[in-house]
């Protein structure tokens, strides 16, 4: 690497990355077997290993092949290996390893895509036993999601989150160094350090740290000031109740938000089809309205730095007044996804918001004894289907009820130029009466205490009068 990749710029971390990302490689093959970072349309082997203990669930790896579908690939074949625990070499030993390479000849495979996360020096045992590219589950994800971000916002978090999964593996990159002494390998003097032993390998791979480590705070920094600005802008919203979306990846958020606003959110049969954030306003009725924000869906075992740099988008979720969870209810995982998203909330601080679940898509649900079985274990959620709008002014009603619930009697006292004030009461409260005092009015209503309670939140000069 020339001296320039000192120099900390965008173009210089991509061209580090893209770099990077073949130096993984380069032990075996050269860069016309992988010329990038995703697997573009190739035809792939799936293959998951189990650890011993883990349920084994009817088709362990049917979200890696969703995953695939959605990074562009054909998913042509599939290997699952129970073990007690990983193979420190190649994640499934010498036997297995020789089963995936038969079995990518026979279905003239080109990719291995691992539904377990492998360490660099685990990628290239298994590239080099096998002719074919290797990706885990992580870089798998992250591919999807550098092709699908569209704004600055998202892409900053993408490179933050690739970085963050290069970072830790930089020195088992740097096989192409081992030959030289002190790169870590090569020779015995080498392999332990010692003086004279420091040589351009060394050197190369602290240069490459630190420009990684110098752009990770950039990225962070710049996320952070993002992160800000959207609590102000949610703070800026105060009179309006804020709902959001959260849910497994391809519950049918999207198409609910297209039903209920008018949106014209991207629909599709596919894993991640949303990765940003959109917020619409949704008519409740009676001259009541929310805002509405639909939000990435979340999956099993979706990296810790992921949902760390995807967390302003998440904001408008974290924030929320009323999530709306929505579960595909046709899919045979269903209670599984629901948990998932009730550990991914927790992480990101939203775990205690409060919720309302959705069993969306009974339009498509085919075995009505596991309904009932889901219908049961979650009493208290609504089904719904968003494609054919079945129970939607349930939902409506049930979210009315939630946000303002039962009202009390009371009376305030409100400066006549607050004007955010009395329109809020007027959409969200009962007026009885009204009469004014110098430059305040003093109003009799029934409200909701957590309507109130939304209300003091931007109109800090209302009183209540006791």
């Amino acid at each position: 690497m020339s001296r320039t990749a000192l120099r900390l710029s965008a173009s210089s971390v991509q061209a580090l990355t893209l770099q990077l990302s073949r130096m993984k490689r380069n032990t075996w093959t050269s860069d016309s077997v992988r010329e990038r970072h995703g697997v573009g349309r190739e035809r792939a082997v799936l293959v998951g290993v189990l650890l011993d203990g883990r349920p084994l669930i009817d088709d362990p790896l049917d979200e890696l092949a969703e995953l695939a579908r959605a990074a562009g690939a054909d998913a042509v074949d599939r290997v699952v290996q129970r073990r007690q625990s990983y193979d420190a070499a190649s994640c499934v030993g010498r036997g297995k390893l020789e089963e995936i390479r038969q079995r990518a000849d026979a279905s003239e495979a080109n990719v291995v895509l691992f539904d377990n996360d492998l360490s660099p020096s685990q990628i290239r045992v298994i590239e080099k036993a096998t002719g074919r590219k290797v990706l885990d589950r992580s870089e798998l994800i992250l591919d999807i999601f550098a092709s699908r971000a569209r704004t600055h916002e998202a892409r900053l978090q993408v490179e933050l989150a690739q970085l963050e999964y290069t970072a830790p593996r930089l020195r088992g990159m740097w096989t192409h160094l081992e030959r030289i002494a002190g790169a870590g390998g090569g020779t015995g003097v080498g392999a332990v350090g010692g003086i004279g032993t420091r040589g351009p390998g060394e050197r190369q791979i602290e240069i490459d740290r630190r420009i990684v480590k110098r752009r990770i705070g950039i990225l962070k920094e710049k996320l952070a000031e993002i992160d800000r600005r959207k609590v102000r802008e949610v703070r800026a919203r105060g009179e309006h109740f804020m709902v959001s979306l959260v849910g497994y990846t391809n519950a049918g958020k999207s198409t609910l938000m297209n039903a209920l606003t008018g949106a014209d959110a991207r629909v599709e049969d596919m894993l991640f089809a949303t990765l940003d954030t959109l917020t619409r306003r949704w008519s409740l009725g009676e001259g009541r309205h929310v805002l509405l924000s639909d939000t990435v869906g979340f999956i099993r075992d979706l990296p810790h730095h992921l949902v760390a740099s995807f967390r302003a988008t998440l904001e408008e979720a974290i924030h929320a007044d009323l999530l709306l969870h929505v579960v595909d209810a046709s899919s045979p995982d269903a209670a599984d996804q629901i948990r998932i998203v009730h550990d991914v909330l927790r992480e990101l601080g939203a775990g205690e918001r409060p919720a309302l679940l959705l069993l969306n898509k009974i339009d498509r649900i085919r075995d009505d004894a596991a309904f009932a079985v889901l219908r049961q274990q979650f009493v208290d959620a609504l089904p719904i289907s968003a494609k054919t709008r079945t129970g939607l002014r349930e939902l409506a009603a049930a979210v009315d009820d939630r946000l303002l619930g039962e009202q009390e009697y009371m009376t305030l006292s409100i400066p006549v130029a607050d004007g955010r004030a009395f329109n809020f009461l007027e959409r969200y409260a009962t007026i009885l009466e009204r009469r004014y005092e110098e430059n305040r009015a003093i109003t009799e209503i029934k409200i909701a205490p957590r309507a109130l309670e939304h209300l003091h939140s931007f109109a800090a000069d209302v009183r209540r009068i006791d």
